[in-house]
């Protein structure tokens, strides 16, 4: 078995235990190799290949055994920002919960206590938004949901969100 078949065979197998999303240092941990300038070409040619797919800096998915499109982008989340507290909130935890009509298909807006960033992947765009908030001044507005295994925001966290970073409040429905 070479290289590739072997990547190949491990995302397989990630995708059966609720993987299919991986970091660049989890596939070298998961291969035994040393994250390398030269297992990031590797992963680079794999990309070049179609075997896998960049769905954002630094972050793979396998085109043979792709994660659940229902799911794939809060794994993303995870991967980006794995080390902090993150939780959906603003637009689309409001759209969510039915407090602003509008529905967004192809963004996610997440409150982190990591850094700020947008990022475009295959499955939409993330948006971190930092909060400098003390975890206890929210954490019991917080609940977690288990389908996509990421806390969301209660409709009044996400209402004082949206306030907080000076987001439109006039989509609001009541």
């Amino acid at each position: 078995m070479n290289k590739a078949e072997r990547l190949l065979a491990i995302l397989a197998s990630s995708v059966k235990a609720g993987g299919g999303i991986h970091t660049s240092a989890e596939l070298a941990f998961m291969m035994a190799e040393k994250p390398t300038p030269a297992f990031t070409k590797f992963l680079t040619d794999n990309v070049n290949k179609g075997l896998l797919r960049r769905v954002c800096n630094g972050i793979f998915e396998s085109t043979l055994t792709p994660p659940d499109p229902t799911t794939a982008i809060y794994k993303i989340v995870k991967k980006l920002r794995g080390d902090v507290l993150n939780y959906i909130s603003l637009e689309s935890q409001l759209s969510y919960t039915g407090d602003i009509s509008q529905i967004l298909f192809d963004r996610l807006t997440v409150i982190t206590k990591g850094r700020s960033g947008t990022f475009s992947t295959p499955y939409g765009v993330i948006e971190l938004t930092h909060t400098k908030k003390p975890i206890d001044k929210f954490a019991k507005n917080l609940y977690f949901d288990k389908s996509i295994k990421m806390y969301r925001a209660n409709t009044l966290q996400a209402i004082a969100d949206l306030k907080a970073c000076n987001r439109n409040v006039h989509m609001l429905e009541n």
